[in-house]
This record gives C-alpha cells, structure tokens and sequence, in this order.
C-alpha cells in the first residue's frame, strides 16, 4: 500500500541552483552521450523527494554508471513516468505554463511533436519563469529566452512511498490479548485489506502503470529508446537545439 508526502520543492530548487553551473560526482554526465539535461532534472527531482523507483526498466532510478532507468535521463520517459507513476517516487501532471511552481519542470518540443529539452522552475521574475538546466547549463534562465515550438509544464503533484501492512493491532487490542500486532501478522502483512483510491485512508492499491514489453535483450531500455540513442541521445538535447 502507498501513501503520498509532500514534495520538497525548496529542497529542488536549492540542489539545482547549486548544481546547475556544476557537475555532483555522485551522478554519471551524459553530456557527451544524449544530453545531461534529464539527468539533471532527476536529481533535482530526488533532491526533492528522496525515494526512487527502483521497478525494472520502467521505475525512475539511477545506481551507478550505466545502471539506470530510461526514465532518468530520457525527456520523453520521464514524463511517462511521473504522470503514470502508481509505485514509489514522485508524481505529477500535466499542466500550463502560467500554473507552473517553483520545482515543477517545462518540457520544451519541436513543431513535429517530439520533445527534446527539461529544465527545472528555479524562480519568477517579472512574470517570466526562470529555470535552470544542464547542457545548454543554465541558472535562474528566463524561460522567454529559449527557442521552442511547444512548451508543457509538469506540476509535481506528491511523492509516493509504501507503508508496511503488518502494523496492525486491532485484532490483539480488540480479544485482549496484546497492544501490539505478533511476529506472525507482521511477517504476513495481512493487517490492512487492499483498498480503493479515494477510499478514507487514502491509500491505494499497487497498480502498475500499461508499460511496453518491446525490451530489446540485454538492455535496459525500450527498444523506441535505443532507435533514439542510435539517432543521436537519449531524447535530451541534441548539439544545436538551443
């Protein structure tokens, strides 16, 4: 079962602002291999949340060089992610430009329908939105400043996170027996029946998202994913988009 926490957007913006300009060791750069720009974006994402999806393939997580999901580093699978995501991790939804938050992310697109950059909502200025990226590196950039076809802002909406099912006590409370749940529930996780969203409690069933089955063997990534790659990225921005 899962439960939603707020998202710490002051946590996002603070760790963009400081790495926007810079590279944090702990993460690999993609620059010379896609983009690094939704690399970026999900660190400041995790900066702000602090749990990852660590679902094979389509869970939003990075481990170490070269063991990460798409939806890390790809435009187009974070979005996929985030607006889908019924497991741990952040979520959001698409919304417009002028409702956009500080720690929300603008997605910029061409005319064919292909979207191509992420950056992140670091501040306001004068009615514009500033946001800060990686690759072209920018920080508190007007967002006027860019050249794009389309525009679309991700509105972080919570962070989800599973809540053990085997801390009931009603059951021993109720016959006398004890204030706290056995050994035996505990291990079996049978306190809670699965309930509905938008149920009292709030909480939700695990229901994975539709995903694709078209994994190439041997990889990590859809197979739309490695086309993209072949074509020159990860679906970030490609030498001359800015």
């Amino acid at each position: 079962m899962y439960a939603t926490r707020p998202y710490q957007r002051l946590h996002a913006v603070e760790y963009a602002k400081k790495w926007a300009l810079d590279r944090n060791p702990l993460f690999q750069d993609f620059a010379g291999c896609g983009g690094d720009c939704t690399n970026f974006i999900s660190q400041c994402l995790f900066a702000g949340s602090c749990i990852m999806n660590d679902t094979p393939t389509f869970g939003w997580y990075f481990r170490a060089p070269g063991d990460y999901a798409p939806a890390w580093t790809g435009v187009i699978y974070l979005y996929n992610f985030l607006t889908s995501n019924m497991g741990n991790g952040p979520t959001g939804v698409e919304t417009d430009i002028a409702s956009a938050e500080l720690g929300d992310l603008i997605q910029l697109g061409r005319q064919d329908g292909t979207w191509y950059h992420t950056v992140i909502v670091t501040g306001m200025q004068n009615g514009d939105l500033l946001v800060s990226a990686h690759n072209n590196d920018a920080l508190d950039r007007p967002l006027s400043s860019y050249t794009y076809d389309a525009a679309r802002c991700i509105h972080i909406t919570g962070v989800r996170f599973s809540i053990p099912a085997g801390d009931c006590c009603f059951d021993g409370m109720l016959d006398g027996t004890s204030i706290f749940p056995t050994p035996q529930q505990t291990a079996a996780m049978a306190c809670y029946p699965a309930v509905e969203p938008g149920t009292e409690n709030g909480m939700e069933n695990e229901t994975p998202a539709p995903r694709p089955a078209d994994i190439l063997p041997g990889t990590n990534m859809p197979e739309t994913q490695m086309e993209e790659m072949s074509a020159g990225g990860t679906g970030d921005l490609a030498p001359g988009d800015m």
